[in-house]
């Protein structure tokens, strides 16, 4: 299968060589040193100028991988000063999530307009005429733009009838819809945690791998392999991102392969929360005692809404996400069981560090990071036996993975068990686009609306944790949902909902 860079290829390697030392190792300390040499074997670099360089990045992706925090650039430090603690068979974090690896980043300008040598030196001289600072001169018969005077205002690349300006972000802080990034004393990316939500677009955007978040692979394995009973709750969005011919039942297989003992559609939480929250929509939106209705199925997006919009934090629901309600299910049915959250999310990773779903939620690992722990064990997905699976979930739960799927699914319930109730629908993706909604809400332009946020462009499909492109991902998810043999959720799960809720 074709990886989308040789950023993810990198990544996938880093995550390949930790689950590896996690399941065979006896030295892992020593191991774990080794693997920035496995990664770059040769004394030529292959993407930097410095074979140390790469070595020095390998190692700071080594300690993410195993949940460490980043070495300060000023000291000496081993790859695995501080691994004692995070050797454990338990869910080890130390924050922040998501990091700069500062030797990766290649302080990338912001916001800068340069001249490329698309330039004819036109007798027009637009660029120059436009200039409200005279920043732009000839310099060698082209066109010059003088950083110090220019105020960024763009006049110059809208005039140049040849587009030869142009406009150059950093590719981080373009993608982080909550203005989090800035530049540090150096000019490398610096991450404001303050307003930060984990939503990991950042990551995906930047071209150079400099941004990464920190991984439960190495003691989700450690629990494995300690004998305790892991199961596994998937998320909708994984169809397809492993192959078009690997089935449910093939992951299924995989997943056994690794050592889980059963695995668990998060789609069945999906269901629960769905139907619950078209019961809230028509009980307290359609009737007035709420002005609108928020979703609360993306962490990102509620996290924004609280850090951004804290007097419309009221209005985000109640109910559990699809992942938490999975998790509680599937504890009321394995009190002992460790549940591991397998999606396409790295805000997840928060989520499940909350005090209050701490107990349910036992790890949280990618598709990204568990493509590393299939190929540790050599699995080749497609040439495994096809695995019976339970099918319990419907379409309308299958459907959250993409955007506007949770409206949709909301909706399609309230017009089956709600008929007559009159139904608004909101969605927004991308967390630019969320805070646009959002501030229309708060305006009081959305009145009587569900509406539904997620955090990255396209829904989840387009998580940060995710393997292939997410067009791709959203067509796999929308052939599931049509096969899926029931649409919508019981009115029933109302009952289960709520039960759900009361556990502690």
């Amino acid at each position: 299968m074709k990886s989308q860079s040789v950023v993810t290829d990198l990544r996938r390697k880093v995550f390949t060589e930790v689950a590896r030392v996690a399941y065979e190792s006896e030295n892992p300390s020593n191991d774990l040193e080794e693997i920035p040499f496995k990664i770059t074997p040769d004394e030529i670099p292959k993407y930097r100028e410095s074979i140390y360089r790469e070595r020095q990045i390998a190692s700071e992706r080594v300690r993410l991988a195993m949940g460490l925090s980043l070495r300060p650039e000023n000291k000496p430090v081993h790859i695995t000063a501080g691994v004692a603690q995070s050797n454990i068979a338990e869910k080890y974090y130390e924050p922040p999530l998501m990091q700069v690896i500062p030797s990766a980043c290649d302080q990338c300008p912001d916001n800068e307009y340069v001249v490329s040598d698309q330039c004819r030196n036109c007798v027009a001289h637009s660029c120059i005429k436009v200039c409200p600072k005279g920043a732009i001169s000839i310099v060698n018969g082209k066109s010059f733009i003088d950083q110090s005077k220019c105020v960024k205002c763009g006049k110059c690349k809208s005039a140049c009838p040849y587009d030869a300006i142009a406009r150059h972000n950093r590719p981080c802080s373009a993608a982080c819809g909550v203005k989090a990034i800035s530049s540090d004393a150096y000019g490398r990316a610096h991450i404001d945690n303050e307003k930060c939500v984990a939503c990991g677009q950042c990551m995906s955007a930047c071209p150079f791998g400099a941004i990464a978040d920190k991984s439960q692979i190495y003691q989700l394995i450690q629990a494995i392999k300690k004998g305790d009973e892991v199961v596994a709750a998937v998320a909708p969005a994984i169809t397809g991102q492993f192959g078009a011919k690997v089935t449910p039942g093939k992951i299924k297989s995989a997943l056994i392969a690794l050592g889980f003992k059963d695995v668990y559609e998060v789609a069945v939480g999906a269901d629960v929360g769905c139907i619950a929250e078209a019961h809230h929509y028509v009980n307290e939106v359609s009737t007035g005692e709420l002005p609108f209705l928020f979703t609360s199925c993306c962490p990102a997006w509620a996290v924004l809404v609280k850090k951004q919009f804290p007097d419309l934090a009221s209005k985000v629901s109640q109910e559990l996400t699809p992942m938490v309600a999975t998790a509680r299910s599937i504890k009321v049915k394995r009190p002992e069981a460790r549940v591991v959250f397998i999606g396409p999310c790295a805000a997840k990773k928060l989520e499940a560090s909350r005090r209050t779903i701490r107990s349910y939620v036992d790890f949280v690992i990618t598709f990204e990071e568990l493509a590393g722990m299939f190929d540790a064990k050599g699995l080749n997905l497609e040439e495994l036996e096809e695995l019976p699976v339970r099918i319990k979930s419907t379409g309308a739960g299958r459907g959250y993975a993409c955007a506007g799927g949770v409206a949709s699914a909301i909706e399609k319930c309230i017009n089956e068990y709600f008929s007559g109730t009159e139904v608004k629908i909101k969605h927004a993706e991308g967390l630019s686009d969320c805070k646009k909604v959002l501030t229309l809400a708060k305006a009081g332009k959305l009145n009587g609306y569900m509406i539904e946020g997620m955090g990255c462009p396209g829904g989840c499909v387009a998580g940060v944790g995710t393997i292939i492109p997410p067009e791709h991902a959203k067509m796999f998810v929308e052939q599931t949902v049509k096969e899926s043999e029931k649409v919508i959720p019981p009115r029933e799960m109302e009952d289960l909902a709520e039960k759900l809720n009361k556990m502690n």
